[in-house]
């Protein structure tokens, strides 16, 4: 039996912790982050989220189409052990009760010239994730380099220097189709492949991703930041299942025990729903949800339970965001351990 010889949480991590409305030093994240997404879980503040190859101070909302803003408030270092906080509400309201899901990728990044146009990419080839920048050109089919050495199953990509939605491209999608991370919309036709370029999924490969020629993926002069993953085994699992519309919903196998997990039901209009293994308490069942395109409160409905398993997740609730009968839900998920580790111990439900 193979397995990871890393452990999940030096790759990613989800760290609690309460704002103080001040310099908030977070620490206990065990590695320096490269892309740090945060959420108040008691307001309806907006997400923020930050990465370090835009560099600290900027911002984007993943529930809103909103241009990068330069706070100088905000994130203002990645650190060793997690981050630095200023006053802003959103990410360190005083006395506020706050999660930041935390990525490891590889720094500020370096010049890649594997595509078309040249991107500045920050990659964990161990771990399967990158995050890539570049400037659109505006001609349809342009290739970008993405630093894996994997084909991408899942893109979230963001026009920054403009008001452009966050588009998704997921493995599980039906082919030419899109959908967006800041929108509760079902998946729909990619219109002229305008923005994921001709022939999509078939023109993602392991070494570059193409876009078409919309301001949301490629308009000339326009900034992007795309953050792109792969599965790795016992690390993380990109895939999709079928909803059975009841309370003994489907058990997906990941092969890993989940440490975060979002999904979207690709065929309706209800939110995404993300869930993580530190919110509200670390036993199942999970029922405590936040929706990364609405800037709700944490919120909990038995009607969104799900439990994490050793080897997966099972859905516990009947609402159709999780489970909707004969629908097709993709998710995207990421381990708190696999489901057996390096010294040959079998994983653990919660």
């Amino acid at each position: 039996m193979s397995y990871i010889s890393f452990q999940p949480n030096d790759y990613f991590n989800t760290k609690l912790y309460t704002g103080n409305g001040s310099t908030n030093a977070i620490t206990g994240v065990g590695f320096q982050p490269d892309w740090v997404w945060i959420k108040h879980r008691g307001d309806t503040h907006d997400h923020n989220a930050y990465d370090a190859v835009r560099g600290v101070t900027k911002m984007i909302t993943p529930n809103e189409n909103y241009a990068e803003s330069t706070v100088a408030a905000s994130l203002t270092s990645f650190d060793s052990d997690g981050f630095t906080l200023g006053n802003v509400a959103r990410s360190n309201a005083s006395g506020g009760s706050l999660v930041s899901w935390n990525w490891k990728a590889n720094g500020a990044g370096s010049s890649n010239t594997d595509g078309s146009i040249t991107s500045t990419v920050s990659a964990s080839t161990t771990s399967g994730f990158s995050i890539v920048k570049y400037t659109g050109n505006g001609v349809d089919n342009s290739s970008i380099g993405h630093g894996l050495n994997a084909v991408p199953e899942m893109i979230i990509l963001k026009g920054y220097s403009g008001a452009e939605d966050w588009m998704v491209y997921h493995k599980g999608l039906t082919a030419g189709y899109e959908i967006r991370l800041n929108s509760s919309g079902a998946e729909s036709d990619d219109s002229s492949n305008a923005t994921w370029g001709d022939n999509h999924p078939n023109n993602i490969n392991s070494s570059t991703f193409e876009v078409g020629y919309a301001g949301d993926s490629n308009g000339s002069g326009t900034d992007y930041i795309a953050y792109c993953f792969h599965s790795v085994k016992g690390f993380s699992k990109f895939g999709s299942y079928t909803g059975n519309g009841n309370a003994d919903g489907s058990f997906i196998y990941t092969g890993m025990s989940p440490a975060f997990v979002i999904l979207k039901n690709t065929a309706t209009t209800d939110s995404w729903v993300m869930y993580d293994n530190k919110r509200p308490n670390p036993y199942n069942v999970i029922g405590s949800i936040l929706q990364p395109n609405t800037s709700i409160a944490e919120t909990a409905n038995s009607a969104f339970n799900i439990d994490f398993v050793s080897s997966g997740f099972k859905i516990r609730g009947t609402d159709s965001a999780v489970g909707g009968n004969g629908n097709k839900i993709i998710y995207m998920a990421f381990a708190s351990a696999p489901l057996v580790s390096s010294n040959g111990v079998p994983a653990v439900a919660r």
